[in-house]
């Protein structure tokens, strides 16, 4: 009976353990994303020019804030050009996004237009997005991003 009890003990504070840490981490997911949700536009802009840099891209260039013709980053990734809309809302994200990032792909003779967001796309928007050949990166794949720039920096110290 007594080792059964310390298995119990053992898995109560083996679940404990698991239940904290899980905690934690989602604790800290929704710290960033706060931050992240409070930015002014421009600096949403450095921030994922940043956030690109550490995710492989060259060149990365923030372009002038009004009379952007629709990126707000420009960028470069194993000999692709792309062209980005940054959009740091409160709400969803629609299809006014997907034509911007449309525009400044053909404005700058970018390869690949994208629209990066902390938040989510209408269900117009992806639909335009589809037919328009623009990559929507919402608020899962800022997250990762923002993950794994976390990650790369714990491994750095």
């Amino acid at each position: 009976m007594e080792n059964q009890e310390m298995m119990a003990v053992v898995l109560l504070i083996l679940f404990v353990l698991v239940f904290a840490a899980v905690y934690l981490a989602w604790k800290h997911k929704r710290n960033a994303l706060a931050e992240v949700d409070e930015m002014e536009g421009h600096d949403f802009e450095v921030y994922c020019s940043r956030l690109l840099r550490m995710r492989g891209f060259d060149q990365v260039e923030v372009t002038r804030g009004s009379g952007d013709f629709g990126a707000d980053i420009l960028a470069e990734k194993e000999g692709v050009t792309y062209a980005i809309q940054c959009k740091r809302y409160e709400g969803l994200v629609g299809v006014k996004a997907v034509q911007e990032a449309y525009a400044g792909r053909g404005y700058y003779d970018r390869m690949v237009g994208a629209v990066l967001t902390n938040q989510y796309f209408t269900k117009p928007a992806m639909e335009a997005a589809g037919k328009l050949k623009i990559l929507l990166w919402d608020r899962e794949y800022l997250m990762a991003m923002i993950e794994e720039e976390n990650t790369n920096a714990e491994r750095r110290y």
